[in-house]
């Protein structure tokens, strides 16, 4: 007998195919009919058909749909995933679908977790540096990871494309840095539509002679586990991996076990203090994009502000932005209990997850700890903000020696270079970490000497 749980997975699948055959047809404005009010605010009209657009450009015409498959993520919340495989490559389309058959959220991703379109960057050369993976076993379970090693001994010839780097090969042991990054279910690079900063990152750090270590989430691997474990924390979803991955870097060969720091984007900048407080080795840190303020009141003003980017929303965006608030105003309030349900809290984050973010302070965890810090700050940048984010983690650490911040005018979240306002739209077009911040990364990283 079918349960009430397998009955709302085929329901959601069911509209997951649906949903996949208008973008197949060409039929957006159909799939924007079904976006729940808080997708039409933060997915703008047009921006589905422009990712659409990009990926299928890569992955090539003659398109075949997989067989789906569904997970609970939430109370009332599906995520249903749909291959597709084109001439040249594929993709898979992941949709949050709630008890209505409305889509709360919707991302296309490459082939192996997304970003067909990414080719490497000009100023990385991969004739520099090795990969191997490796597994890292911990927390809710194991999670495959990337290591990116500099070639020791000889000198790579350098190529056209990384001239200007300078020689990975070292007399000594490398630094390293294990990267980790923003919330959710992200892989090992990254990803987003066609981007992978995680891999620009590792690729460019280690042709100018710093190796990583990059993981795909337990977010991503074990959903249904985190899905099945209501307790579950910011904490638990970065820093048993972070610390295993720390430590995994520190025994790989030609690196040096004193010289290994962590580099988290965006949650993963806000979570890095606590990663170095759980893990004494860590050798210092660099907050890239790194959130400080509250999450739930963060929400609220960025999605006002893509609203802003979005005329003619009027009433809806108001409507979805006020219901927005009052999520916000739950997770301020005292009567916030671990068993809150993750529909009545914003981001459908339960009640466990917000009380362990109300509970944790990053500045104050980061002022504590005796170790250098690198902050860098994207002035582009609408989800965390020069004015939001980075006045706090200034004022918490004013005089604190050991502590560089590094503002980027142009920048966006993922510190790619821009002008004008930064827009959701800008994930859908390939691009890269920009080549300076990465420079200034390796930079920093070597010159510390503990």
């Amino acid at each position: 007998m079918e349960t009430a749980q397998q009955a709302a997975q085929q329901a959601a699948m069911a509209v997951g195919l649906a949903v996949v055959d208008l973008a197949m047809r060409g039929e957006f404005a159909a799939i924007e009919a079904r976006f729940a009010p808080r997708l039409r605010v933060a997915l703008p009209a047009g921006g589905l058909r422009k990712a659409w657009e990009t990926e299928i450009g890569v992955i090539g015409a003659e398109l075949r749909r997989g067989e789906p498959t569904a997970e609970d993520i939430a109370p009332g919340l599906v995520r249903v995933r749909v291959p597709l495989t084109g001439r040249h490559g594929g993709l898979t389309v992941l949709m949050g679908i709630d008890a209505e058959g409305a889509l709360q959220g919707l991302r296309l991703d490459g082939a192996g977790g997304g970003g067909s379109a990414w080719a490497a960057p000009a100023y990385a050369d991969p004739g520099r540096f090795e990969e191997r993976e490796v597994v890292l076993d911990a927390g809710l379970g194991p999670v495959t990871g990337v290591l990116t090693l500099p070639r020791v001994g000889a000198e790579a010839a350098p190529s056209a494309s990384a001239a200007s780097a300078p020689s990975a090969a070292t007399a000594g042991p490398a630094p390293g840095v294990v990267l980790l990054s923003g919330a959710g279910p992200f892989d090992r690079d990254g990803t987003a539509g066609p981007l992978k900063p995680l891999k620009d990152l590792a690729w460019g750090l280690a042709s100018r002679g710093v190796a990583s270590l990059r993981f795909d989430k337990v977010t991503g691997v074990h959903a249904d586990r985190v899905a099945a474990t209501p307790g579950f924390t910011l904490a638990d979803e970065y820093v048993p991996h972070a610390v295993a991955a720390v430590r995994a870097l520190q025994g790989a060969p030609g690196v040096d076990p004193a010289r290994v720091f962590v580099l988290g984007h965006s949650a993963g900048g806000k979570v890095a203090p606590r990663v170095a407080a759980a893990e004494p080795s860590v050798a210092g840190l660099v907050l890239f994009a790194a959130d400080a303020a509250p999450m739930n009141h963060a929400a609220v003003r960025v999605f006002r502000h893509i609203a802003a980017l979005t005329p003619g929303l009027g009433a809806e965006a108001e409507a979805a932005i006020a219901e927005l608030e009052r999520q916000a105003a739950r997770v301020d309030s005292p009567d916030l209990a671990a068993d809150t349900p993750g529909a009545e809290l914003p981001l459908g984050l339960s009640g466990a997850y917000w009380l362990d973010l109300r509970g944790y302070d990053p500045v104050a965890t980061l002022a504590a700890l005796d170790m250098p810090a690198l902050l860098l700050q994207g002035g582009r940048d609408y989800q965390v903000t020069v004015a939001d984010d980075l006045a706090l983690w200034r004022a918490g650490l004013d005089g604190r020696p050991g502590v560089t911040v590094s503002v980027h005018e142009r920048a966006d979240h993922l510190f790619f270079m821009g002008d004008g306002p930064a827009t959701p739209a800008d994930y859908a077009v390939p691009g890269h970490v920009d080549g300076g911040v990465v420079a200034e990364i390796a930079e920093w990283i070597t010159a510390q000497r503990l």
